[in-house]
């Protein structure tokens, strides 16, 4: 999503009043964009929202670059689309030319935004909200756990046919702030994850597994697996060495080194299913994707 600089006439008004005139926007919506710092005169930040304005106006804005995006599921309330391995959910700066938000505005306009989050290397079903009413329902309803999800995962080893990760976890001391990484501790908090063996590669040894969190931890599937020894094949963070995790985060690394040193291109990690109740009618969505041959293809293991 490019960032851009538009113009606004100047007739020496109030820096609110200026922004609601020529948006046609409502005085709190004026003083959010000033708050996010969008809004310059003669090249200088406009930070009081009564500040009279005298000279070049100008508003940074966003300009949608749609690239497609799939579809599962629409209604007037909600979307489910699958987002792509390597796609920002957010833009994360100003050098960020392209994130999911180029879609989901142009489809649905910049009031529509996702109801819950997926890491950037992590693919599959993500639930957008339409408008405000829905994505505070939708918003609450995660809060409550009152979202079913699963996800598929290619782990290193052979697994067993079902097993259960009780771990507590809470953000690791000692990431760098290279980036964010949790870590199991006595004195974190609760952990849940119910995990099912769908198949295993001898000729790889790595397991295809489907991973349901009972809680909603960051990084709560990845820790879990490697804490139980069967890292997510392509985790950029977990068992790597700093210096790694930089070249990987920095698109320093090549592709080969890469997938030698974690076992794919990419971390190997689909949301596959969303089992909600929303306004008394009962969705089940699944991801339409192979992700099975898609993971196979991601790596030489």
């Amino acid at each position: 999503m490019a960032y851009i600089k538009k113009k606004l006439s100047n007739n020496g008004k109030k820096a609110f009043r200026l922004l609601m005139d020529e948006l046609k926007i409502s005085m709190r919506e004026a003083q959010k964009l000033i708050d996010k710092k969008r809004l310059f005169c003669n090249g200088i930040l406009v930070e009081e929202k009564n500040k009279f304005l005298d000279g070049l106006v100008e508003l940074i804005i966003y300009e949608n670059n749609p690239k497609g995006l799939e579809v599962v599921y629409e209604n007037d309330d909600f979307a489910v689309v699958e987002k792509p391995s390597g796609i920002l959910t957010h833009p994360n700066g100003r050098n960020c030319n392209y994130s999911l938000c180029d879609e989901i505005w142009h489809l649905w306009g910049e009031k529509a935004c996702v109801a819950h989050r997926l890491d950037k290397e992590t693919s599959g079903l993500l639930l957008i909200a339409k408008h405000k009413n829905a994505q505070i329902e939708l918003k609450t309803m995660f809060e409550k756990r009152l979202v079913q999800k699963s996800y598929l995962a290619l782990v290193k080893g052979k697994t067993k046919k079902e097993f259960m990760v009780d771990e507590k976890m809470d953000l690791a001391k000692d990431y760098d702030a290279v980036k964010t990484r949790m870590q199991i501790c006595e004195n974190g908090k609760e952990a849940l994850t119910q995990f099912y063996t769908l198949e295993y590669f001898k000729n790889l040894d790595a397991s295809l597994v489907l991973a349901k969190p009972l809680t909603g931890r960051q990084h709560q599937i990845r820790l879990h697996l490697f804490h139980v020894k069967h890292k997510i094949l392509g985790d950029p963070l977990y068992g790597l060495e700093k210096i790694q995790i930089e070249q990987i985060l920095d698109g320093k690394m090549s592709e080969v080194e890469r997938i030698q040193i974690t076992g794919a291109k990419r971390l190997l990690l689909h949301s596959f299913s969303l089992d909600f109740i929303y306004k008394n009618q009962k969705f089940s969505i699944q991801s339409q994707k192979n992700i099975k041959d898609e993971f196979l293809k991601e790596g030489l293991l």
